[in-house]
């Protein structure tokens, strides 16, 4: 082991050997890659942060590398079957794919004999099982596969020479239970090589007597083990710090951040439009635009058009097909409901550069290195700084090109979001990413695990699970509310032997019965969707997936669009939706949950800026194209209002035949804008009472009632205080049904729920009603079940997003309120106007409502 890092890297023969092969290639590595090789040489952890395209994986794989050679100078190129040396999880199957093939050419280049191999969803049980009996050097794996893994019996000995973790895309991870899980899986690893250091001979003999009968040849250790060694890697965030903590939580280590200093640069251009709605609203412009995005298709060797919900990405296929024919077979639809097979031509496709454009969602976010993209198209806001410049860095994606960027609005106002992530990226402004504590139903799942494999023994995993930074709070008396639950059921199901799954015997806990073990490896995980069906042509022909309870509202002869296709709906049977192809001009496109993201705190910050910038009538910035496009808008929404500058809130009363009508514009995001509506109006109802009916966008709601509504100077920062506001939003939205719809997901991630074997899921109404029952059978006898507190907990903090509410209330306190009496809509007011009309009126009709309110509207100025 190479003590002084600083002077020991450059006599090191593994760094020879690398700086060697990379003259060859003629490419000299940057210094944070030197820096992330001399802190895993000298034996540390911690967190490489890089601009994407800069090679953050080579930091740490040839860090990996450099080691292994330093350990075996002689034999390095000859080893074989070293064992697994190099653990990287992924958080995307896609991922696996890609990393594998660029680790597979430096292995190849270099002669050495290690082998890459990757586990998940899509490895075949064959695959599986050879590397079981003899592990690659490397193993890519995804959070589940880890531990499925670990849900083997002798499981650490396949971990037994393993001398590093690479958690890649962490950024991604923290925040979500997949984090929790890779948390878990890291502080297992970490505590199974201080046992095997500790007592190395009675950890492998435990190992080995565990196996009666082996054929398995006799473990080899490698002699150069030490304290295992964690490395996470991740794009910028807000909280890059403490991500690391997090991760590096079980290993007791302070660990370093190496982060590369790196300007990459970023070009963002606005797609204008040639008319400038002073009454926009949503997802009405971007479509529109479609013929404006054509020159820089064809200008580009190839474009991502990144759309943000699966739905709208199926109308722009089909609408760039429909303005230029010419693309067909040169552009391309990708997203998570598409057939494995198809998405994965477009991957491959897209790395050879066959294709001109793809459309896709999310699924092409993350890290996949397609060379050939010269350009991106964000079409409507990504709601978030961070998000954004993930999509950017899909283009330019090699050292020192520029990342190039269009933002087309989907109505006229997202462009001031444009302007605002201009200026957050020049600034770094970036949000974090907080991560979770106390998933209980994350570490149910966990222990069933240990003990399905070997078993655990309770006092020793108590231990080990404080070490992690989501659990190290957990208090004795919920670790044995938690035991109890796992062996006995709990207190409120302990009538029922199915939920006695862990057995004690002699202090060590173990799942026995076979049944149980079975299914509790086939749901292993923490992403519960709502259930999907497989849709098929009926001459036979995958397509791919969609949601079951947008099937369920269809009828035989109905028309949808799915992959680029339009289908007409035949039949639902065995799970399996029965379609065949429509050449009908019509087709509902479908909506699948979960599409609409809220704006980033960072984001609304930065928009209330933007805001005041073009309050400010006598320097008003001219040189903003996306501003100075808006101000007509502004104009208008001056003189029949107000523009409210950084240290105000605008609330504007309206009275129209449909009512009276309140809006308030705090600019926070959706979900706190709907926790606001649900509270400002308990709190109105309690001075007299009243009815309302709430909409709400990014920017601000709104309430309606059939009456005036009593909100004025005299107790407006009263109706917007933060005191008794956990109280208060307790009693303003129906907590109880919130807590029910999310303790289903915690029921299905804490086994308490069984989804059913492969091909005969449960239906989505069923689980819904089995944990309803749970739900309310833990509310009558067992009030304070962790899993009840954590279903509240969860609505609270994640949905209602109390904390940034809080925040809001604090911010509001400080501000000035202007309370304006239009006499009519105002720009800012007509989107959320919309909003509130969608749920009655078809596409259609809808927009012919709207144009006539624009119509009215205009005339009226």
């Amino acid at each position: 082991m190479i003590k002084n890092k600083r002077s020991g890297i450059s006599t090191s023969p593994g760094f020879h050997v690398i700086k060697k092969w990379l003259a060859h290639k003629e490419r000299r590595p940057f210094s944070f890659q030197q820096q992330a090789w001399e802190e895993i040489s000298a034996g540390h952890s911690g967190i490489v942060n890089a601009p994407t395209g800069y090679g953050k994986t080579y930091s740490v794989f040839l860090g990996a590398l450099i080691q292994f050679i330093d350990a075996h100078p002689e034999n390095y190129a000859s080893k074989k079957n070293s064992g697994l040396q190099l653990l990287w999880i992924t958080p995307l199957r896609a991922l696996a794919k890609d990393i594998a093939r660029a680790m597979e050419e430096v292995i190849a280049e270099l002669g050495m004999q290690w082998q890459i191999g990757s586990r998940n969803g899509d490895t075949p049980i064959s695959e599986r099982q050879k590397q079981t009996r003899n592990m690659p050097e490397v193993l890519i794996i995804t959070p589940e596969s880890l531990h499925l893994l670990m849900a083997q019996k002798n499981y650490p000995l396949l971990f037994q020479n393993l001398k590093t973790v690479a958690v890649d895309e962490w950024h991604e991870l923290l925040g979500s239970k997949r984090g929790v899980q890779v948390e878990l899986a890291v502080c297992r690893l970490v505590h199974l090589r201080k046992k095997q250091l500790a007592e190395p001979v009675n950890f492998m003999e435990a190992q080995e007597t565990k196996r009666p009968g082996s054929k398995a040849k006799k473990s080899i250790v490698d002699n150069h083990l030490s304290a295992l060694q964690v490395w996470g890697i991740s794009a910028t965030i807000g909280n890059m710090e403490e991500a690391k903590d997090v991760l590096l939580s079980a290993t007791g280590e302070e660990g370093t951040i190496v982060k590369a200093v790196l300007n990459k640069k970023i070009e963002i251009e606005s797609v204008i439009p040639d008319e400038m709605e002073k009454y926009p609203w949503a997802g009405h412009l971007g479509i529109r635009l479609a013929r404006k995005i054509l020159p820089v298709i064809y200008e580009n060797k190839t474009t991502l058009i990144f759309i943000n919900t699966r739905g709208m990405s199926e109308i722009w296929y089909q609408q760039l097909l429909t303005v230029a024919p010419d693309l067909a077979g040169a552009l391309a639809l990708h997203h998570g409901s598409i057939e494995r097979e198809l998405r994965t031509w477009v991957e491959e496709a897209l790395h050879e550069g066959i294709l001109s454009a793809v459309v896709c969602t999310s699924s092409l976010d993350l890290g996949v290195d397609f060379r050939p993209v010269e350009t991106v198209i964000q079409v409507g806001s990504p709601k978030g700084v961070a998000r954004f410049l993930q999509r950017a860095g899909r283009s330019g994606h090699q050292p020192g090109a520029t990342s190039k960027i269009f933002f087309l609005p989907t109505h006229s106002l997202e462009l001031l979001e444009a302007a605002a992530l201009k200026e957050a990226i020049s600034e770094s402004l970036i949000e974090s990413r907080q991560p979770l504590l106390l998933c209980f139903d994350v570490l149910i799942q966990f222990m069933s695990t240990l003990a399905v494999s070997d078993g655990f023994y309770p006092a020793d995993l108590f231990q080990e699970i404080k070490t992690t930074f989501c659990f190290r709070e957990i208090l004795e008396e919920e670790w044995q509310q938690l035991l109890q639950f796992i062996t006995a059921g709990g207190v409120a199901l302990q009538q029922y032997d199915d939920f006695k799954k862990v057995e004690i015997i002699d202090g060590l806990y173990k799942i026995n019965n076979r049944r149980i073990a079975m299914r509790h490896r086939m749901h292993i995980g923490t992403i519960v969707s709502d259930s999907m069906v497989k849709v098929k042509f009926m001459s036979g022909g995958f397509i791919g997936v969609i949601e079951e309870w947008f099937i369920s509202r269809l009828s035989a002869g109905d028309v949808f669009t799915l992959a680029g296709r339009n289908l007409e709906f035949v039949m639902i049977k065995e799970m399996t939706v029965l379609v065949r192809k429509s050449n009908s001009k019509k087709s509902i496109v479908p909506s699948w949950m979960g599409g609409r993201l809220p704006l980033s705190a960072s984001l609304g910050m930065m928009l209330r800026r933007k805001l005041a910038e073009a309050a400010d009538h006598e320097n008003f910035p001219k040189k903003e194209r996306e501003l100075a496009a808006l101000k007509p808008l502004f104009d208008l929404q001056k003189e029949l209002s107000a523009v409210p500058k950084v240290d105000e809130l605008l609330i504007e009363h309206i009275e129209t035949k449909d009512g009276f009508h309140l809006f308030v514009y705090p600019f926070e995001g959706r979900l706190v804008h709907e926790a606001m509506a649900a509270l400002l109006a308990y709190r109105i109802s309690r001075i007299i009472p009243i009815t309302f009916s709430f909409a709400m966008n990014d920017y601000g709601f709104e309430l309606l009632s059939d009456q005036p509504i009593p909100l004025d100077d005299s107790n407006v920062y009263e109706l917007f205080s933060e005191e008794f506001l956990f109280e208060d939003i307790q009693k303003s939205v129906n907590a109880s049904e919130m807590a029910r719809r999310k303790f289903r997901d915690i029921a299905v991630i804490g086994g308490l729920i069984f989804q059913g074997m492969p091909g005969e899921k449960v239906k989505a109404k069923h689980l819904q009603s089995s944990a309803s029952l749970l739900f309310n059978v833990f509310a009558e006898y067992e009030p304070h079940n962790l899993l009840l507190r954590q279903a509240y907990n969860e609505v609270m903090y994640q949905q209602m997003e109390e904390v940034r509410l809080r925040n809001m209330l604090q911010r509001i306190q400080q501000s000035k309120i202007i309370i304006t009496v239009p006499k009519k809509l105002t720009p800012f007011c007509f989107p959320i106007k919309v909003d509130s009309m969608r749920e009655n009126l078809t596409s259609e009709k809808l927009e012919d409502r709207v144009k006539k309110m624009q119509q009215q509207l205009d005339k009226d100025i």
